[in-house]
């Protein structure tokens, strides 16, 4: 099973934010973001903490895909 994050990229987009913005405002660690970019599991705790900076919902950031 694959990770994705996908959705929360193109919600940046749409929001006109970058991952550094989004690093810095929600005071997650570039390297976070890093794994987010490499599609690798991060802590519940950090996705909650974006859903509330963009308040939305985890699936509107974070999809499991099946190989």
């Amino acid at each position: 099973m694959i990770i994705s994050y996908d959705n929360l990229w193109k919600l940046l987009i749409d929001k006109r934010l970058n991952k550094t913005e989004l690093a810095k405002k929600t005071k997650i660690s570039t390297s976070t973001i890093t794994k987010m970019s490499r599609e690798e599991p991060v802590a519940l705790t950090i996705l909650v903490r974006i859903c509330d900076y963009l308040n939305c919902d985890i699936g509107d950031i974070v999809s499991v895909r099946r190989d």
